[in-house]
């Protein structure tokens, strides 16, 4: 080495000076790269820049490849921050439903169904919110699209046969949505069936609707799913009147009397 080259890597003093990293040429820099996304196959930024290189160096079958990964990528991390945001706007929207801000509510809903229209809590929110306005035909939308998303939550398919039974009446819309509110708390019984509402609401539905039958079965399933719940009884003794079945009440009501005696003896004892 000659004296010019020893005098370019020392300083003054005879320290020596780190020299830069010698850069990489395409080629290596493209196995380097190959063998990283070998191991870390979702590291993005890895993952443009080879499609850059091949790019660069006319392989475009591999270009056009890294490239559609990448964007795959792109969009995955744009739908996950899309969920994100969505789940805070519909946290603010709580807050000022909360405060009874309600038109500051639905409009941050509503951002957030923008950005992810699967947002359970907007959806549910929505919903109540037209429900509460009277406006059945804008919560009806809302609450069809929350029981897609969430097909085994009990409680979106009773609000939706809330909404249904009101939808029937002839002074709110031309709709006949009354067998469609039945099925509904159907769903609701079969996924919860110790939701007393929707038994209660089910069996004056299927009476006034001379499906006594429905009506028998349904607080004959609420009596035996809650069976320390004394309104049940009372409602099956309700029904079965109605449905001149006295024979069948009576051997209820006596049900009711035997099981809340030994009730109280029991609790006597203790």
């Amino acid at each position: 080495m000659s004296e010019q080259d020893i005098a370019k890597q020392t300083e003054p003093g005879g320290a020596a000076v780190e020299q830069p990293e010698q850069q990489l040429t395409p080629d290596e820099e493209i196995a380097e790269l190959e063998k990283f996304l070998g191991t870390e196959p979702d590291d993005f930024q890895a993952r443009c820049r080879l499609g850059e290189l091949y790019f660069s160096k006319g392989r475009l079958d591999d270009a056009l490849t890294e490239v559609k990964k990448s964007i795959e990528m792109a969009e995955s991390l744009r739908s996950a921050m899309n969920c994100s945001l969505a789940m805070y706007y519909s946290n603010l929207g709580t807050i000022y439903a909360t405060k009874s801000m309600v038109d500051e509510a639905e409009a941050q809903f509503k951002k957030a169904l923008e950005l992810n229209p699967h947002d359970v809590l907007a959806l549910f929110n929505l919903g109540r919110v037209h429900s509460e306005k009277r406006q059945f035909m804008e919560a009806k939308d809302y609450y069809e699209k929350l029981v897609e998303v969430t097909p085994e939550d009990p409680i979106a398919w009773y609000n939706l046969a809330g909404v249904y039974v009101e939808l029937d009446n002839p002074a709110v819309s031309d709709y006949n949505t009354m067998e469609m509110a039945m099925q509904c708390y159907l769903r609701t019984l079969e996924l919860d069936p110790k939701h007393l509402d929707a038994s209660f609401k089910l069996m004056d539905l299927a009476l006034n609707h001379k499906k006594t039958e429905l009506a028998i079965k349904v607080m004959e399933d609420a009596v035996e799913h809650n069976p320390d719940e004394p309104l049940v009884y009372y409602n099956l003794i309700n029904a079965y009147e109605k449905c001149k079945m006295f024979e069948q009440a009576e051997q209820t009501r006596q049900k009711l009397k035997d099981r809340f005696a030994k009730r109280t003896r029991e609790a006597g004892k203790t």
